[in-house]
C-alpha cells in the first residue's frame, strides 16, 4: 500500500543537492555529495520540473535521504525537525490535548510545562524546518524562472505546466509563512531573487506576513487546479482557500482586524467545491486515508509510509504514544503491543469535555479509562491520566499498514469538518451566513459521529464551538491557535493540567501566546528580533 506520491524521497535528496544551504547559516541543509551534479544537468530531463517540485512537497514529510533517522538540517534530531510533528509539539502538547510522559527527551518537559525559552531544540527544529521549506521553493522557483526556461529553450505544454508547478511551489512558501506567523509572529522575509544563502534577510511581523500570504494566495489561486483535481497531496484551489480561511478567522489575534466575513466566503466555496464527510469518522484516520471517502474529506495532507515517506511525524507519534502502558492495546492499532510505553494521554480538562453529556454516546469521544485515574499530578507516572484511541495504522478494512512503528496514516493539515466548524464560528462572530447553515453543519458532524443529540440554534454559542473543535479536532494541530483567538490560552480564564509548571494549572503570561525566535537564528540575522518577553 505504498504511496509513491512523485517520487517524494528521491525528490527530497534532489533538491537537497540543488539546494547549496538554507536560509539560515546554523540549519544548513547538507547533500552527502552537493558535486554529484549541477542544476543544469537535472533539468535537462523534462520530467525533472515535476520531480523537482516533489522535493519541495517531500520538505513536509521528510527529514533527510537516508530514513526516518536521518536530518538534513545540521544539528537537529529527525524526530525535532520534522514539519508535521513540529506543528504537532507546538499546538497540542503546548495545550490541554495531551501529556508527554518522557520528559527526558529533548525539550519536550518545557511544551508540558508552558516553561519553553528561545534555546528549546522544539522550536528551534520547527523554526528551521519551516524555513528550510521556504529556501526549498525559493530555490524551485529560481530554477524555473523565466529567464532560466528561456536559456534552456524550454516551450510550449512543458513551460506551460512549469507555471502550475510554479503556483503549486509558492502555495508550498506561503503555508510555511502561515506557521511561521501563526506561531512566532515574525519570520525573516526571503524570496527567489535572493541570493542562496542570504542570512540577513528583513523580519517581517504579523501585519506585513497577513499582507504577504493573502497576496500570494489570491494571486496564485487562478492558477491552481480546481478542487479534487490534482494528484492526491498536491494543492488546488481549496487548500488555498483553506490557508485563506484560516488566516481570516484568526485575523484579530494576527492583525487585530475582523475579516470573519472573508472567513465564511472561503468557507463556502470549499464546502462547495465536492468535498464530503467520511461517513465512519474513524476512517479518516487510518492507513488507507489516502483512498476512498477518507481522501474525499481531507483538503491537504502531510504524507507518511512505512517503506517510501517514513517519518516519525505527527501520525507516527500519535499512534505509537496512544498505546497505554497498563493497556499494551498497541495491536489493536497495528504497532507494537507497547507501542511508545505510554507516552501520550489527555489532561482532565480533556476528558471532562468529552464526559460532560454531550459527548458520552459519540465516535469521536476514544477516551479509554479503565481503572486509571483522570488526573495526572506526576507526569513520569503514565499509568495516570486517561489515553484515546483515535488513530490507527490499519486499514479501513483491519489489515496491517506496511510497517510496524513506522505508519502508513497520512495526516489530514486541513479536512472538511474544520470548515464545517469554522464556518459556524464565523457566523456567531458575526461573518454572514445564515443561523441554519451553522446549525447544520455542526449537526452534520455529530450525525456522523452517531451523537443522539443534535444542536438547536438557540444552544450553538462560541463555548460550544470551542468544545466542538476540541471534540472534532483533537490531535490534529489546531488547538493552540484555538485557545489563543477564544482568549483562553494564556491568562487565567481557562487553566488545564500542568499549565504553568502546576499540576492543576495555573495562569500563564500573555507573551507565550506566541512562541520566541530560537538564539541561534537570532544569532544568524541580526535583523530578527526576540519576541516580547523573552
Amino acid at each position: 500500500m505504498m504511496k509513491k506520491i512523485m517520487n517524494l524521497k528521491i525528490n527530497l535528496a534532489i533538491i537537497g543537492f540543488l539546494l547549496i544551504v538554507s536560509c539560515e547559516s546554523e540549519l544548513n541543509v547538507s547533500p552527502e555529495d552537493p558535486n554529484t551534479f549541477t542544476a543544469e544537468d537535472f533539468y535537462a530531463n523534462p520530467e525533472a520540473y515535476l520531480q523537482g517540485l516533489a522535493g519541495v512537497y517531500s520538505n513536509l514529510s521528510l527529514t533527510g535521504t537516508d530514513g526516518a533517522a536521518n536530518s538534513n538540517i545540521q544539528g537537529l534530531d529527525p524526530g525535532t525537525s520534522q514539519y508535521g510533528r513540529g506543528l504537532w509539539n507546538l499546538q497540542v502538547v503546548t495545550s490541554d490535548e495531551a501529556i508527554w510522559s518522557w520528559e527526558n527527551d529533548d525539550g519536550i518537559r518545557d511544551m508540558n510545562r508552558s516553561t519553553w525559552t528561545a534555546d528549546n531544540v522544539i522550536l528551534r527544529g520547527m523554526f528551521g524546518r519551516t524555513m528550510t521549506s521556504i529556501a526549498f521553493a525559493n530555490e524551485y522557483l529560481r530554477q524555473t524562472s523565466n529567464a532560466v526556461l528561456d536559456s534552456r529553450g524550454v516551450s510550449g505544454e512543458l513551460r506551460n505546466n512549469i507555471q502550475d508547478y510554479r503556483a503549486e511551489a509558492r502555495f508550498l512558501r506561503a503555508l510555511s509563512y502561515y506557521h511561521m506567523m501563526d506561531l512566532f509572529g515574525k519570520a525573516p522575509y526571503v524570496t527567489e531573487n535572493d541570493p542562496v544563502g542570504a542570512y540577513q534577510a528583513p523580519q517581517y511581523a504579523r501585519p506585513e506576513l497577513f499582507t504577504l500570504i493573502e497576496s500570494e494566495l489570491l494571486d496564485i489561486i487562478p492558477e491552481l487546479p480546481d478542487p479534487l483535481q490534482n494528484d492526491y497531496a498536491r494543492a488546488d484551489k481549496a487548500a488555498a482557500w483553506m490557508v485563506l480561511a484560516k488566516i481570516y478567522l484568526n485575523a484579530e489575534v494576527y492583525i487585530n482586524e475582523n475579516r470573519y466575513s472573508d472567513c465564511l466566503n472561503y468557507c463556502e466555496q470549499i464546502i462547495n467545491g465536492g468535498f464530503i464527510l467520511t461517513p465512519n469518522y474513524l476512517n479518516t484516520f487510518m492507513a488507507d486515508n489516502h483512498q476512498g471517502a477518507a481522501r474525499q474529506e481531507i483538503i491537504f495532507p502531510v504524507l507518511s509510509d512505512g517503506v517510501v515517506t517514513q517519518n516519525y511525524g505527527p501520525t507516527t507519534v500519535s499512534i505509537n504514544g496512544q498505546v497505554g502502558s497498563l493497556e499494551q492495546n498497541g495491536e489493536d492499532f497495528g504497532v507494537g503491543a507497547g507501542g511508545w510505553g505510554g507516552a501520550l494521554r489527555v489532561t482532565r480538562q480533556f476528558s471532562e469535555i468529552m464526559l460532560n453529556g454531550q459527548y458520552a454516546n459519540d465516535d469521536r469521544n476514544t477516551l479509554i479509562i479503565g481503572d486509571r485515574p483522570i488526573d495526572i499530578t506526576n507526569i513520569s507516572n503514565n499509568g495516570t491520566g486517561y489515553i484515546v484511541a483515535k488513530w490507527s495504522n490499519r486499514t479501513s478494512e483491519g489489515a496491517l499498514g506496511s510497517a510496524r512503528e513506522i505508519v502508513d496514516t497520512d495526516f489530514p493539515m486541513f479536512r472538511l469538518a474544520d470548515v464545517y466548524l469554522m464556518y459556524a464560528e464565523a457566523h456567531l462572530r458575526g461573518g454572514g451566513g445564515t443561523i441554519s447553515e451553522a446549525v447544520g453543519h455542526v449537526n452534520a458532524l455529530r450525525t456522523r459521529a452517531n451523537n443522539p443529540i443534535m444542536v438547536s440554534a438557540g444552544e450553538l454559542d462560541l463555548d460550544l464551538i470551542l468544545n466542538e473543535r476540541l471534540v472534532e479536532l483533537y490531535w490534529e494541530a489546531h488547538r493552540r491557535q484555538d485557545l489563543v483567538r477564544f482568549g483562553k490560552y494564556s491568562g487565567g480564564s481557562y487553566n488545564w493540567s500542568w499549565k504553568g509548571n502546576a499540576p492543576n494549572g495555573i495562569p500563564i503570561s500573555t507573551n507565550r501566546d506566541v512562541f520566541p525566535i530560537p538564539t541561534a537564528s537570532l544569532g544568524s540575522n541580526p535583523n530578527l528580533t526576540q519576541n516580547d518577553g523573552y
